[in-house]
């Protein structure tokens, strides 16, 4: 058995508490591990990516991964982490995201494979739906004292009413039963011996283990647990979130030019944690683009890389090149060329958030001067004065070339047959669309 899979976590920093015994388990023999997802929404974030990539370098070090859709737990809720209770999803909310997350892990796991190592899915749903209250109570809550569950971290933080908490219901205090459940099951079902996640999952992964150990009775019961650090930013803010929320793994809820921009856009000392973390390259390449990037910060070469392999994981490489593209338009000495080669879907990412007006294809054809494209037709500048002034002392741009107040907008500026963009200095940009 070739495996250096729990060195590879530590020299990325991908490695948090590890439970005695459970490297030498991993090198001994091929071992089956889970991860838990939460079906909170149908798609997940860039925080689950850390997840998602475990269980991608499991599989390469020749281990079996368990993705689990918590279709159950779901249905709770994790108090791991939060301060408030969450509001419970209906069974068609919860099944629609199921299903989303079921397929956004397909595009990283291969459920298909016939490898002997090859990914299993499986939703905790499926095993707990016919779990009566009487027999959970009987069976799992006879095996683990209060006293056990109270002195875990999730719980004595809810309890204690720190972060302004307001207590914990029974509901999501048995949230750990269950998922320590989910464990037993998956190591009677499918000889699963480890279960991995987060920092803030260590207390609900170990009372699993330990619901291993109790419920087999009997017998020499191995169970190992094993975590990765929580994704932090070097600033404090929070990690995987922009202007617009969450930065999402679906281009349907965050583009892939967006995407593309928010690892292009990381500081410094986050993109040197970061190209450890979410990529595959190994450690002679990283530490050589760290060296170079060290050199010459201004090149960007290592936000650069990062961005070109994270787009390329999530997404595919011709949906990087394309966000690269049009990243490198809004800089080029060609630019009134260089963005009619965009598609309108990428188009429009580029431009999203920025002030559009509409003008009809009639007013258009009649003719549209600078001061009616500034103001009279679409109000972006206050008044026709503010407009003539703008364009007096010479601070308007037609997609990127400077006009004057007698030009007049035709056919050669519209870009995709319907798109103008203007500027007014450096950072105020403005769209007409015509219609």
């Amino acid at each position: 058995m070739t495996n250096a899979f729990v060195e590879e976590l530590r020299w990325r920093g991908m490695l948090h508490d590890i439970m005695p015994g459970t490297e030498e388990q991993l090198n001994k023999e091929m071992t089956t591990a889970y991860i838990g997802f939460d079906p909170t929404s149908d798609s997940l974030h860039i925080g689950s990516l850390v997840p998602i990539i475990l269980l991608v370098h499991l599989e390469k070090a020749g281990h079996k991964p368990i993705a689990l859709v918590g279709g159950a737990t779901g249905m709770i809720g994790d108090p791991s982490g939060k301060s408030d209770e969450r509001n419970l999803l209906d069974e068609e909310t919860l099944n629609h995201n199921v299903n989303g997350i079921k397929n956004v892990l397909s595009r990283f796991l291969n459920f298909e494979s016939k490898e002997p190592n090859a990914p299993v899915l499986v939703n905790n749903y499926d095993w707990m739906k016919d779990f009566t209250f009487i027999d959970f109570a009987r069976d799992v809550g006879k095996r683990i004292t209060v006293n056990y569950m109270m002195a875990k971290d999730s719980v004595k933080k809810r309890l204690s009413g720190e972060e302004g908490s307001a207590g914990m219901s029974f509901t999501e205090f048995t949230y750990q039963l269950i998922q320590g459940y989910d464990f037993y099951h998956l190591y009677k079902t499918h000889n699963c011996m480890l279960q991995m996640g987060g920092s803030d999952q260590w207390g609900n992964i170990t009372t699993g283990t330990e619901l291993v150990r109790r419920m087999n009775v009997g017998e020499e019961a191995k169970a190992y647990a094993m975590t990765c650090p929580l994704i932090t930013k070097a600033d404090g803010s929070k990690f995987g979130k922009s202007e617009g929320g969450n930065i999402w793994l679906d281009a349907d809820k965050t583009s892939v030019y967006k995407f593309y921009q928010f690892w292009l856009n990381t500081s410094d000392v986050d993109a040197e944690k970061y190209i450890k973390i979410f990529t595959f390259l190994d450690k002679e390449t990283i530490n050589g683009l760290i060296s170079d990037h060290q050199e010459e910060p201004h090149l960007r070469l290592l936000q650069k890389r990062l961005a070109e392999e994270v787009t390329t994981f999530v997404h595919s490489k011709d949906d990087f090149e394309n966000a690269e593209k049009a990243s490198n338009i809004l800089f080029s000495k060609t630019f009134k060329e260089d963005i009619k080669t965009l598609d309108e879907k990428t188009f429009l990412d580029v431009f999203e958030g920025v002030p559009l007006a509409e003008i009809s294809r009639s007013d258009y054809n009649n003719g549209l001067d600078m001061i009616g494209a500034l103001s009279a037709q679409t109000n972006f500048l206050t008044s026709n004065s503010d407009a003539r002034r703008a364009l007096k002392e010479n601070s308007i741009s037609v997609n990127k070339e400077k006009v004057n107040e007698n030009y007049q907008l035709g056919d050669s500026d519209l870009i995709n047959n319907r798109y103008i963009i203007i500027n007014k200095g450096k950072k105020n940009t403005y769209i007409i669309k015509v219609i």
